[in-house]
């Protein structure tokens, strides 16, 4: 028995709201949690100074917020400084004969900084004597609360998805399509570059290594999309698309730290295209590249993952036999 027209019209506007409603909650999930849940979890600081007060100065961090800080002992004030610029630690407490003093890097994360200044705080209340703090590498004075860098993200990730988009419905050959997609990469990383170094000043690094960086996270994002499309269509891209906005944008740790996000989720994130951009354009901007391998290798991996993607599914579509053209109709005299 076959439902009514007034029935069958009904439905959408019974499962529209429930579609809305999911997709509103995939959606706050994949952008509120991360931020609301941020806190440091292993947070990689050093300490230094004599080994009683550096034994005494690691206890007091550990236990003041236990999971929070994952505390390294280094010789001195200077092999602190230099894991700072190495990006091996976020900060530093250095006990010398004037007392404790805290080393912050707020270019490797403002967020961390102010973080790392509150301790500074939390020692200067126990010990009755403010505790001097000192920003090893600064956040450039046009921009010292990475505003710029943290609001790229999704600009770039979204770069990447209509670089796809466009390339796979516009042009039909796929070496056609790479080659476009690298030109729209290249492309993208010098307006960024533009935008974000020459003109914002939120970020220091050269103009061309800029361009270079962008390009290669733009890249690594439209070819393994590309890919994707390529073997499974549309549906491929929009699943990919999807992954980098909900999941690659939100955990790139651009905003804060990957240490602040939930447990696991901060890794995850440096390991989509977002995050090891975000992670790439710190070191080769203030930290003289310090830090950059894991997060090149990771655009590389990428790079190639799509290129080897692309040609799996162009190797397939040649395979496919070619549809039957439907037979034309045959006159019939009257």
């Amino acid at each position: 028995m076959s439902s009514s027209p007034a029935a069958r019209g009904a439905r959408p506007a019974v499962l529209l709201p429930v579609l809305f409603a999911v997709a509103l909650t995939v959606l706050l999930t994949a952008f509120a949690w991360p931020a609301v849940r941020s806190q440091p979890r292993d947070l990689p600081v050093a300490v230094a100074g004599p080994p009683a007060a550096t034994a005494q100065l690691t206890e007091a961090l550990t236990a003041r917020e236990p999971g929070a800080l994952e505390v390294r002992t280094v010789a001195d004030q200077a092999a602190a400084e230099a894991a700072i610029r190495d990006r091996e630690v976020y900060g530093a407490v250095v006990v010398g004969d004037g007392g404790p003093q805290v080393l912050v890097a707020s270019a490797a994360g403002p967020v961390v900084a102010q973080a790392l200044r509150e301790v500074a705080g939390g020692l200067g209340a126990a010990t009755g004597t403010p505790v001097p703090v000192e920003d090893v590498v600064p956040a450039p004075a046009a921009d010292p609360r990475g505003a710029g860098l943290a609001a790229a993200g999704l600009p770039l990730a979204i770069g990447g998805i209509l670089t796809a988009a466009l390339t796979s419905r516009l042009l039909p050959r796929l070496r056609l399509r790479i080659a476009a997609a690298l030109g729209m990469a290249v492309a993208g990383g010098m307006v960024t570059a533009t935008v974000l170094g020459t003109w914002l000043g939120s970020l220091s690094g050269g103009w061309w290594t800029v361009t270079g960086v962008v390009a290669l996270g733009i890249a690594a994002t439209a070819l393994v999309l590309l890919g994707l499309e390529s073997l499974a269509g549309t549906p491929g891209l929009a699943v990919g698309a999807a992954t980098v906005v909900l999941l690659g944008n939100p955990l790139s740790g651009l905003a804060s730290a990957p240490e602040l996000l939930p447990a696991g989720l901060g890794t995850l994130g440096q390991l989509l295209p977002p995050g090891a951009t975000g992670s790439l354009l710190r070191s080769v901007s203030w930290f003289d590249g310090a830090g950059a391998g894991s997060p090149v290798l990771v655009l590389t991996a990428w790079v190639v993952a799509g290129l080897l993607l692309a040609a799996v599914g162009g190797s397939l579509r040649r395979r496919r036999p070619p549809v039957a053209a439907a037979p034309a109709p045959v006159a019939v005299a009257a």
